[in-house]
């Protein structure tokens, strides 16, 4: 064993001893958090609108502070972008993170060196849980691959911007930028398809122990190193230990995951976002990730069915119960008020705090009234594929309204295979009953002869990253959305549709 793996698990044993003191005390960590936030904030310009010296409780915020979105605070973060001080937070932030918004072009996510920290902090102990949950260090002396967005950043009046990712990589430990790959300068390719070549070329005969990106990119590097190196990943990388993934569920590709590297690896799940890092997987053997309450973060959750109500309650952690959806609001030291993040969770313990995410607030279809949810969809497409030995690459799902030849609606799902289910009819039995099963308003649907059996349109191999390239998005921090109550990307997917 190295020094460098003995000291990991000295350091893991530290982090684990500071863990636990705020996850035994929560509602207390929690509303420290709340009243430091307004304690630093109280004379900025929104503190000082907001009267934050007068809030004493949750009660008196609410009454303050309302739930916005980016669109309703954009007007605070206009005046931060412009170069003023003092606006959401004391002082100016140093980054933005910059996101694409869908309703008002580029969106200005401010990151202050409190908030940073955090995240980096979080990052770093999800890997340090993991080494002291399991006892395995050994993956530290081999080389770690991030894949992320370019850590070249623009300037705005002074500050820094970038994408969130792209941030994070000036934020590598000293002790880690030896083993990190792939090298600044490939890091800095803007073109998604180069960049993942250039990357296949530099690591295919280094010695990786750790990958990390989100699922649907890892699986368009592991698919070339395969054609490059003509052997499973698993091969190539005969250290392969660790996969760290965030930004979709893992669930519907881990078999085709399996199938690329040969074995099974272990992998833990990040929830991190430009506003904050929420939680990571803090166990191998349970489900669900740890809600991080002791980051600068105070939560407040909003049940989802409720959401668009006038009269929804805000509730905090002590009030929040196992297996209700809810819309996660937050308030960071990154100035962030009551803010939208846009998602929604599921907390499936309460001792600890533990949550999965369950999709997005305007990401869902209920066209007919059935509000199906991301969290659905992918349990139905897991048990769809376990019940065939199917393989898929990616999918999402529309509604289809008005189909013709008077047929009745349905939902529409777009599938790319890596290997269809040998038995379709079976496949698309097993997506249906299970989405009966989990969500009632589907079923009562089915049942009543409003929608009929869901339809699936079988995309040709590469056609999602035709799509995402076709619209911008491909690679680094893009995803496919999963659900739509429309047919915009239904529309635009067909066009890739295969030959029948």
């Amino acid at each position: 064993m190295s020094l460098k793996s003995i000291a990991a698990k000295i350091f893991a044993r530290q982090v684990a001893r500071k863990t636990a003191k705020w996850v035994h005390r929560p509602l207390e960590t929690q509303e420290a958090v709340f009243q430091e936030l307004l304690r630093t904030a109280s004379d900025t310009l929104f503190g000082k609108a907001h009267n934050f010296g007068e809030i004493q409780d949750h009660a008196d915020f609410v009454k303050h502070v309302p739930i916005r979105d980016y669109e309703e605070l954009k007007g605070y973060v206009e005046k931060v972008v412009a170069g003023e001080a003092d606006v959401l937070w004391p002082g100016k932030p140093i980054y933005f993170a910059k996101t694409s918004g869908t309703t008002s072009g580029a969106k200005y996510i401010p990151i202050t060196k409190g908030s940073i920290a955090h995240q980096v902090e979080a990052s770093r102990n999800a890997i340090l849980n993991y080494i002291h949950e399991t006892g395995q260090a050994d993956f530290v002396d081999g080389k770690m691959i991030f894949l992320q967005g370019s850590p070249e950043l623009e300037e705005k009046n002074g500050i820094k911007l970038g994408r969130l990712s792209g941030i994070s990589a000036h934020y590598v430990p000293g002790y880690l930028q030896k083993n990190r790959l792939p090298s600044w300068e490939t890091n800095c390719i803007e073109d998604w398809e180069t960049k993942v070549d250039t990357i296949v070329d530099e690591t295919i005969n280094e010695n990786m122990t750790v990958i990390a990106g989100i699922p649907s990119w890892v699986q368009m590097y592991f698919e070339k190193l395969r054609d490059k190196g003509n052997q499973k990943v698993g091969d190539l990388f005969k250290n392969f230990q660790l996969f760290i993934y965030g930004g979709v569920n893992y669930e519907p590709y881990r078999a085709k995951f399996e199938n690329l590297i040969g074995r099974k690896v272990d992998s833990i799940e990040l929830f991190p976002a430009s506003e904050g890092f929420f939680a990571y997987q803090d166990s191998q053997t349970e489900k669900g990730m740890l809600l991080l309450l002791d980051s600068g973060i105070f939560y407040e959750f909003v049940k989802a069915d409720e959401f668009f109500n006038e009269d929804r309650q805000r509730l905090t952690l002590k009030d929040v119960e196992v297996g209700v959806n809810y819309v996660m609001i937050i308030s960071t030291n990154a100035g962030l008020w009551a803010y939208n993040l846009g998602d929604t969770i599921q907390f499936i313990s309460t001792d600890p705090y533990k949550i999965v995410v369950s999709g997005r607030i305007k990401h869902f279809i209920s066209a007919f009234g059935e509000h199906v949810i991301a969290k659905e969809v992918e349990e139905a497409m897991l048990k769809a594929v376990q019940g065939t030995n199917a393989e898929i690459n990616e999918f999402t799902v529309a509604p289809q309204i008005t189909p013709s030849d008077n047929e009745l609606p349905y939902h529409e799902w777009f599938i790319e295979f890596e290997q269809e289910p040998s038995d379709m009819g079976k496949f698309i039995q097993l997506l249906d009953t299970s989405l009966q099963a989990q969500n009632s308003y589907y079923f009562d649907l089915i049942e009543g002869k409003i929608l009929q059996t869901l339809k699936v349109c079988s995309i040709r191999s590469g056609g999602f990253q035709e799509y995402m390239k076709s619209i911008g998005k491909l690679g680094g921090q893009n995803k496919v959305q999963r659900l739509s109550n429309d047919r915009k990307v239904a529309d635009a997917l067909s066009l890739f549709a295969r030959e029948k």
